[in-house]
C-alpha cells in the first residue's frame, strides 16, 4: 500500500521539483532561453505559413474561368473606389498641412508603414497575440503600434531576427487611453478575458456619467493620442454597455471589438521615424 501511494504522488513531486528549479533560475537565463527557443522555432512557423499560402494558391487555381472573371470584375470595382479614396486622402492631407502652417500647429509624429503577414495566432483566456513574419530585419522596434483597416490591432511586445510578437488589444495585458468619438475626455481601456472562440471584447473605465451607451445606441471608442504610442483617432471598438461604478463618480462598460482580430492575415506596423534616425 505505501508503494502504491508513492507511485501516485511521484508525478506531483517531480512536477514540484521542476517548478521549483525553474523559479530558482536567474531571470537573465530564463530570458535567454526563451529568446533562443523562439529563434529556433521561427523557421518552422514561417515555413508552415508559406505552406498555407501555397495551399491557398493551388485551391484558387481550381476555380473556373467564370468565377475568376466575376472576381476580376469585383476587384475592378474595388480598385475604382480605392483610387477615388486615395485622391480624396491626398486632398485632405494637403488641407491639413495648409491649416497646420496657417495656425502654426505642430504636426503629428510621422510613421513608416511596414506591412507584415501573420504567421501564427496564439489565443487563450490569458493572452491574445499573433506572430508576424517581420522583425529586426525590417527595423521593427518593441512597443510599435499595429493597425489594420478596422482600427487598432495591438502593439509589438517582442522582436526577434525575422519575426515579432504582437499582443492584441483583446488581451487583458493591454491597457491604453481612449476617448469617445466627439468627446475629449480620456477613458481607460483594457482588454478582457476572452475565451478562444468567443467574440473579442474589452472593458472601459473612468467613463463620465453623462455618456450613455447601449447595444441600440453604441459609442465609438478611439485612441486619444496620450502616451505617444498610438496616433489619435484610431478605432478601438464600440461601447455597448455603460454602468455606474460603486463610487458613483464614473461609469464602466463593455467594449465590443472587431471580430476580424481573430482571423487577420495582414497587418501594418507603424514604425516611428524617430527610432530610425530619420531614415
Amino acid at each position: 500500500m505505501p508503494f502504491k501511494r508513492l507511485d501516485q504522488t511521484r508525478p506531483f513531486v517531480t512536477l514540484a521539483l521542476i517548478v521549483g528549479a525553474w523559479l530558482l533560475i536567474p531571470t537573465a537565463i530564463k530570458t535567454l532561453t526563451r529568446a533562443t527557443f523562439f529563434e529556433l522555432t521561427a523557421p518552422i512557423t514561417i515555413t508552415a505559413d508559406y505552406a498555407r499560402v501555397l495551399k491557398e494558391y493551388w485551391s484558387l487555381r481550381l476555380h473556373s474561368k467564370d468565377e475568376l472573371i466575376e472576381a476580376s470584375r469585383d476587384l475592378a470595382r474595388l480598385n475604382s473606389s480605392y483610387e477615388l479614396a486615395v485622391q480624396q486622402n491626398v486632398e485632405l492631407q494637403s488641407e491639413i498641412t495648409r491649416l497646420e502652417s496657417l495656425l502654426r500647429l505642430p504636426s503629428f509624429s510621422e510613421y513608416r508603414y511596414e506591412h507584415a503577414r501573420v504567421a501564427r495566432r496564439d489565443f487563450s483566456g490569458w493572452w491574445q497575440r499573433i506572430v508576424i513574419r517581420k522583425g529586426k530585419n525590417f527595423g521593427i522596434p518593441p512597443g510599435a503600434p499595429v493597425v489594420f483597416t478596422g482600427g487598432v490591432v495591438g502593439r509589438v511586445t517582442e522582436v526577434y531576427a525575422t519575426t515579432a510578437v504582437v499582443e492584441l488589444i483583446s488581451s487583458p495585458n493591454v491597457r491604453l487611453a481612449g476617448v469617445v468619438e466627439g468627446d475629449a475626455r480620456p477613458l481607460s481601456f483594457q482588454g478582457g478575458i476572452n475565451p478562444t472562440f468567443a467574440p473579442p471584447t474589452g472593458v472601459v473605465e473612468f467613463m463620465p456619467l453623462d455618456i450613455i451607451a447601449t447595444t441600440q445606441s453604441p459609442k465609438r471608442l478611439v485612441t486619444s493620442g496620450f502616451g505617444g504610442v498610438f496616433p489619435p483617432g484610431l478605432t478601438l471598438g464600440t461601447i455597448v454597455r455603460a454602468d455606474s461604478g460603486n463610487d458613483g463618480l464614473f461609469k464602466s462598460g463593455e467594449v465590443r471589438l472587431d471580430e476580424r482580430l481573430g482571423s487577420l492575415t495582414e497587418v501594418t506596423v507603424l514604425v516611428p521615424l524617430a527610432n530610425l534616425g530619420g531614415r
